[in-house]
């Protein structure tokens, strides 16, 4: 098993800046790749970002590319997103997971293991 505790959502006004940490515990060694999503009210979960926890080869989804950076500190065993430019329709619930595939993958079903999420509100 492997436990993620997300951190460091917030109310901020547009074009300001947050950063987001996840922290797992457990069977940290199983994981591959870990994702950020995101859900907003009414809508489904959509894949924000991605990133493999050897090669650090990292995956964006086009609404947020050049605006958010996933990085991940292997020794704290933590993944950051860093997001900037933040608009208001980046309002949502942000969560982190992991996934045990050794292959990247947008699907919200591939994920394994999934945090208890974080309110990011980005006010106009």
């Amino acid at each position: 098993q492997v436990q993620l505790v997300e951190s460091g959502g917030g109310l901020v006004q547009a074009g300001g800046s947050l950063r987001l940490s996840c922290a797992a515990s457990g069977r940290t060694f199983s994981m591959k790749y870990m994702g950020w999503f995101r859900q907003a009210p009414g809508k489904e979960r959509e894949f924000v970002a991605a990133i493999n926890y050897v090669s650090r080869n990292t995956y964006y989804a086009d609404s947020v590319k050049g605006r958010f950076t996933i990085s991940r500190d292997n020794a704290k065993n933590t993944v950051y997103l860093q997001m900037n430019s933040l608009k208001p329709e980046d309002t949502a619930v942000y969560y982190c997971a992991a996934d045990n595939s050794p292959l990247p993958s947008r699907d919200v079903n591939e994920y394994d293991y999934w945090g208890q999420g974080t309110q990011v509100t980005v006010s106009s």
